[in-house]
């Protein structure tokens, strides 16, 4: 059991690097390098999820996963806190980004829940 606990625990770090890594390219790729609030938002979000997921890669620790959680709430959020709504591209992917962060963060806590012990 604590072997596939685990292979889920990497699955989802992965899958943050992964979601990362998007974000960070999303101001070329989606087209809003020229507005710097989203953009600027979305490099320093990228970053510290990288660098979130690639510290539970190496050790576990519930609190990074509580932390991608909020980093994925503040990308929902972003938009309207940083008054970026106006450019539905930077919109869009900060919520849908932050949403799939949220809910990948939300089902490792609920893993670690189910199995308390399983990372030891």
């Amino acid at each position: 059991m604590a072997n596939t606990f685990m292979e889920g625990k990497k699955s989802q770090d992965c899958i943050n690097l992964v979601l990362a890594a998007g974000l960070f390219v999303s101001p070329w790729v989606m087209g809003y390098m020229a507005d710097s609030v989203p953009a600027w938002n979305a490099w320093i979000v990228a970053v510290v999820l990288g660098a979130l997921a690639i510290a539970t890669l190496s050790v576990f620790a519930q609190w990074e996963e509580w932390a991608n959680l909020v980093v994925g709430l503040w990308l929902i959020a972003s938009p309207w806190l940083l008054g970026f709504t106006s450019n539905a591209g930077a919109m869009w992917t900060h919520v849908i980004l932050g949403a799939l962060v949220a809910a990948v963060s939300a089902w490792a806590v609920w893993d670690e829940r189910q199995n308390p012990h399983a990372h030891a």
